[in-house]
C-alpha cells in the first residue's frame, strides 16, 4: 500500500476533526456568525467555552480513539476487538474531553473488559434499541487501511461500544470504501446501498441524499438529530460523490455546522484516502498539536500493512 495513503487516512482525520471544533455543536447561522467569511483556518477560532477547552490545534476523542485502534494494530499486528477494547478503556481512565454519552456508559461499565460486546449490547436495549450516535464510525477510518476481513473487522470493533445495526452498517461502509480508495478503487452508490442493506433499511435514504451536490440537503447543522450515526455518514459519502479536492471538501463539512468535527474526521479521511497525503495542504499539517505523533503512527503502520502483504 501507498504510504501516502496511510498518511491521507490519518491526518485527514486529525485535520477534519481539529478543524471541525471550531464549528461543533454550531447551527449554520451560528457558524455564520461566528465565522462571517467561513471557516478556514485554526486561528480563527472562537475562544468560546466549549473551544477553550483545547488548545488551537487540537484534536478530539474522534481522533484518540482512532489512535486507540492504531495503537492496538501496532501492538498485535492484528485488529484484535480484544485488544481494541483495552486501548479504548485505558484512554477513557485518563478522563478525556468530549466522549459521547453511549461510549462513556459503556467504557465506564464495571465488566467491560470482561465482556465489551456485551457489556455495550445490554445498554443499547435499554435505550429500547433505539440509541445510534457517531461515536464508533468516527473512530474506523484506520480499519479501511488493514489488509483483510475489513467489513468483519469494522463490525467487530463498533460493537465493543456501539451494537445498533445502522451504527455497525455505517462503519462497515465507511470502512470499506476508505480500503477501497486506498488500492485505488471506487465504490459505486448501488454498491454502497447493497453493502448497508446488509445491516439496515434505513442506511440507503442516508446514501441516496449523500449524492445530492448540495450538502445543505444534509441538515447537518439541525440539532434535531445531531450526533446521529447515518448523518454522519451521510457527510463523508457526500465528499467522496462530489468533492474535487481535500480543502473544498474540509471546508463545506465545517462550515455546516452540527457536530462537525466527527462530520469532518469522517468526511476528510474519505478525502485523504481518496486524493492522498501529498493533496494536503502543509498549513493544515503543520498547525496540529501532535504532528509529530501521527507521524510516527503512520510509519509504524505502513511497516506493519506492508509487511503482511510480503
Amino acid at each position: 500500500m501507498d504510504k501516502t495513503k496511510i498518511s491521507g487516512v490519518i491526518f485527514g482525520e486529525a485535520i477534519g476533526d481539529a478543524m471541525g471544533l471550531g464549528s461543533e455543536f454550531l447551527s449554520k447561522e451560528r457558524v455564520r456568525q461566528y465565522y462571517p467569511d467561513g471557516l478556514t483556518s485554526y486561528n480563527q477560532f472562537v475562544r468560546d467555552k466549549h473551544r477553550s477547552r483545547w488548545q488551537i490545534g487540537d484534536w478530539t476523542d474522534d481522533t484518540d480513539q482512532m489512535l486507540c485502534i492504531a495503537n492496538a494494530i501496532i501492538k498485535d499486528k492484528d485488529i484484535v476487538p480484544q485488544t481494541v477494547a483495552e486501548e479504548l478503556h485505558k484512554w477513557f481512565a485518563n478522563y478525556p474531553i468530549g466522549a459521547g454519552n453511549l461510549t462513556r456508559q459503556v467504557l465506564s461499565a464495571h465488566q467491560f473488559l470482561d465482556n465489551p460486546v456485551k457489556v455495550s449490547e445490554t445498554i443499547w436495549k435499554l435505550s429500547n434499541c433505539q440509541s445510534a450516535p457517531n461515536g464508533s464510525i468516527m473512530r474506523t477510518s484506520v480499519i479501511g487501511l488493514w489488509h483483510k476481513d475489513i467489513e468483519k473487522k469494522a463490525e467487530e470493533v463498533c460493537k465493543l461500544t456501539h451494537c445498533d445495526p445502522r451504527c455497525v452498517g455505517s462503519c462497515v461502509i465507511v470502512s470499506v470504501l476508505i480500503n477501497r480508495l486506498v488500492h485505488n478503487e471506487s465504490m459505486s452508490k448501488n454498491e454502497i446501498v447493497q453493502l448497508g442493506n446488509r445491516y439496515d433499511s434505513r442506511i440507503k435514504e442516508y446514501v441516496e441524499i449523500a449524492t445530492s451536490p448540495d450538502i445543505a440537503n444534509l441538515q447537518l447543522g439541525e440539532f434535531t438529530s445531531i450526533g446521529y450515526t447515518l448523518k454522519c455518514m451521510a457527510a463523508g459519502l457526500w465528499a467522496y460523490f462530489n468533492c474535487n479536492n481535500f480543502v473544498e471538501g474540509l471546508k463545506a463539512v465545517i462550515n455546516e455546522g452540527g457536530d462537525a468535527d466527527t462530520n469532518a474526521a469522517v468526511a476528510c479521511s474519505i478525502l485523504g484516502a481518496k486524493f492522498g497525503f501529498e493533496n494536503i495542504p502543509e498549513y493544515y499539517i503543520n498547525g496540529l498539536t501532535q504532528k509529530d505523533l501521527l507521524f510516527q503512527i503512520v510509519e509504524q503502520l505502513n511497516e506493519i500493512i506492508n509487511n503482511l502483504k510480503k
